[in-house]
């Protein structure tokens, strides 16, 4: 059976996940959290940075800031994608406020600033608010050849 490697949000440590168990809720071998939470996780750089390298399944993340209007306005469309996205993809968030190298080793310009990656390497950005469908229809776009 086909792994695929996630690496916890939580304590970012590696597991391995049959592709199969991906939408049954598997949790980290050592922490016991939820490696496909259907809500967004906060991270701090070096897991991004882990998880953005290692991760087999696509990883789609919010960098915002709290003082950001826009970023504030999107944030409760990002839970909602994150919920719909649920078993296809990860949903993380990242405050360059309390991260502020995060802005600058992503070459984030404005925010709020989306990123997928996906095997590794970054690949799509996409700055300003969306609603959820409009952020599903984004992180789904490059999943498919992301997958293979």
């Amino acid at each position: 059976m086909a792994t695929l490697k996630l690496t916890c949000l939580s304590c970012g440590q590696v597991n391995r996940v049959q592709t199969a168990r991906l939408g049954a809720g598997p949790k980290c071998g050592t922490c016991g959290a939820p490696l496909m939470k259907a809500k967004p996780v906060e991270v701090d750089l070096a897991t991004l940075q882990k998880a953005a390298r290692t991760d087999d399944v696509p990883l789609v993340v919010d960098f915002w800031a709290p003082w950001c209007g826009p970023c504030r306005m999107m944030a409760p469309e990002f839970a909602k994608a994150a919920a719909e996205l649920s078993g296809q993809a990860r949903l993380a968030k990242i405050n360059t406020q309390d991260h502020p190298r995060a802005g600058s080793v992503y070459n984030i310009r404005g925010i709020p600033t989306m990123v997928r990656f996906a095997r590794g390497r970054e690949t799509a950005r996409q700055s300003g608010a969306l609603q959820a469908p409009q952020i599903v229809a984004w992180a789904q776009a490059g999943a498919g050849a992301a997958a293979g």
